[in-house]
């Protein structure tokens, strides 16, 4: 091996840094980056293959995360595509409960995030069995979210993100978008382990309220936000930042989410949330191996 490759060997090493979080009691590893599957449970999400009603979709759609190897299954019922329709937080847990009981009945085992920024949707996914709370709007949406999570002792997704899902094509970060993102995330992350949260995943945002430019200058420093001492969540699956680039579709837009997904390994990811669970899989599995082999 050569000088070089030993050097940038130890860069990825010390990028992973071991992290663990305590999900009921069990104590999960991040320093093997772990792949967080999708189960949209919305009419309008952005990527139509993944949206799923009814029992029987939500079933088969969880056994392939599983089957993939995710072990977190994250689930979604308002979706936050530009542009997306407000609904009620009781159409949202009309949506949610039904699925985290089919989960918990049938996988009782599994890690379950909820996708949300609502608290009170968040306090009642924890009482129906929810693991981790995944914030898009890292508490700004809902002043009472971060007292939620410290009650109820669950780790916490913190996202940045610039605006509303009804507004963000229209209000971008500033020019230093890592300066800005680097800022907010931190000031949360202190907040919140004064409130006594330990368990605190951050989760940069890419696509939410960010130009093209900036969602590839996030990319291109990810391993900065390693300094914050998080667990590091990167969602970039077939985002408008890899279709739009290539000038294609959601579709068509799998080999992109791998690439960007093993960069994002590169520069400390311990989470890849995704639709694609196989081929994250395989990323991480490539990656690893990449790591140990002399």
């Amino acid at each position: 091996m050569t000088e070089f490759a030993r050097c940038v060997k130890g860069m990825n090493r010390a990028s992973q840094v071991s992290k663990s979080i305590n999900v009921g009691g069990r104590l999960v590893d991040l320093g093997k980056p772990q792949v967080m599957g999708i189960l949209n449970v919305t009419p309008d999400s952005f990527f139509a293959d993944s949206r799923c009603s009814g029992e029987m979709q939500i079933r088969q759609r969880v056994n392939e995360i599983r089957l993939h190897g995710a072990s977190m299954i994250d689930i979604g019922a308002y979706s936050s595509r530009p542009g997306a329709t407000d609904v009620s937080q009781e159409e949202e847990l009309q949506r949610l409960l039904p699925a985290i009981s089919i989960v918990r009945e049938e996988w009782p085992e599994s890690i379950i995030s909820i996708d949300t920024f609502r608290s009170h949707v968040a306090y009642k996914a924890i009482e129906a069995g929810a693991d981790i709370i995944n914030d898009i709007a890292g508490g700004d949406l809902d002043k009472e979210m971060f007292d939620v999570v410290a009650q109820k002792q669950v780790p916490y997704v913190m996202m940045h993100m610039k605006g509303t899902p009804q507004k963000m094509l229209t209000s971008y970060a500033n020019d230093d978008v890592m300066s800005e993102v680097f800022r907010s995330l931190g000031e949360r992350v202190e907040v919140l382990h004064e409130k006594g949260v330990a368990d605190v995943i951050i989760d940069p945002g890419f696509g939410f309220g960010k130009t093209l430019e900036q969602n590839y200058t996030m990319m291109q420093r990810l391993g900065e936000f390693t300094l914050l001492d998080c667990p590091l969540l990167v969602g970039i699956s077939r985002k408008s930042m890899i279709y739009r680039l290539l000038e294609t579709t959601p579709e068509e837009s799998l080999n992109g989410t791998t690439v960007l997904n093993t960069i994002a390994l590169l520069n400390g990811a311990n989470i890849l949330r995704v639709h694609d669970v196989k081929e994250a899989n395989e990323a991480i599995k490539i990656y690893t191996q990449c790591l140990i082999s002399e």
